[in-house]
């Protein structure tokens, strides 16, 4: 099965080329040295269907560098009856992957914008969170992201973008500390420049 044509991505984290695209073969082929390097036999009965289960995950996993975030804003609206006060998405769950260590990633997002003539249906701000999510990631590049291209495409007055997350390349391994979240935030326009607007947009999400 091949692949879908990758999109442009002018926020970067793009990735590599269709063409350079390890085949399904080679992939299967890399997670069974690895099933061998983790001390187990890839031919035992328990593990054969396991390689071809991996790279089908990795589909799923990784689906966002296929996924194009300008045209998934594109579509927008125009007939808001004068609205420009804050339009807030809270709690979008989220499942993304640490780009040092392979491992999950898992949170919410909390993503705002100021409309100045456009809005965009909400869901396709899940949609953007979700395009940059499932891809190999940092919280701190992911949070950035995901404002930039909402300010680049909508041209809103601001734009507020915070992301709560575990990673368990912590949880896990290294100091194994669990319990413990992330946060980041991206602050653009009026959400940068004006406390009470940055204040109003954090009493909302409860911070």
């Amino acid at each position: 099965m091949n692949a879908p044509t990758r999109p442009s991505d002018p926020s970067g984290n793009s990735g590599t080329s269709l063409d350079q695209r390890p085949s399904r073969d080679a992939a299967r082929a890399a997670v069974r040295t690895l099933l061998a390097y983790a001390g187990d036999d890839p031919t035992r009965e328990g593990l054969l269907d396991t390689p071809d289960r991996v790279v089908r995950s990795y589909d799923e996993f990784f689906g966002g560098y296929f996924e194009d975030p300008v045209a998934i804003l594109e579509r927008t609206f125009s007939e808001t009856d004068g609205y420009d006060e804050i339009v807030l998405l809270r709690n979008i769950d989220f499942a993304s992957h640490c780009e040092h260590h392979m491992v999950p990633i898992i949170g919410c997002a909390h993503v705002a914008y100021l409309p100045k003539t456009r809005v965009v249906g909400i869901s396709k701000l899940a949609r953007v969170v979700e395009a940059y999510a499932r891809r190999l990631q940092i919280q701190e590049k992911m949070t950035a992201q995901i404002a930039n291209i909402i300010n680049e495409v909508l041209e809103p007055r601001g734009v507020a973008v915070v992301i709560e997350a575990t990673h368990q390349c912590m949880s896990t391994r290294g100091v194994s500390k669990t319990g413990v979240n992330m946060v980041t935030s991206s602050m653009l326009g009026a959400f940068r420049d004006d406390p009470a607007t940055r204040q109003e947009f954090l009493s909302m999400i409860g911070k």
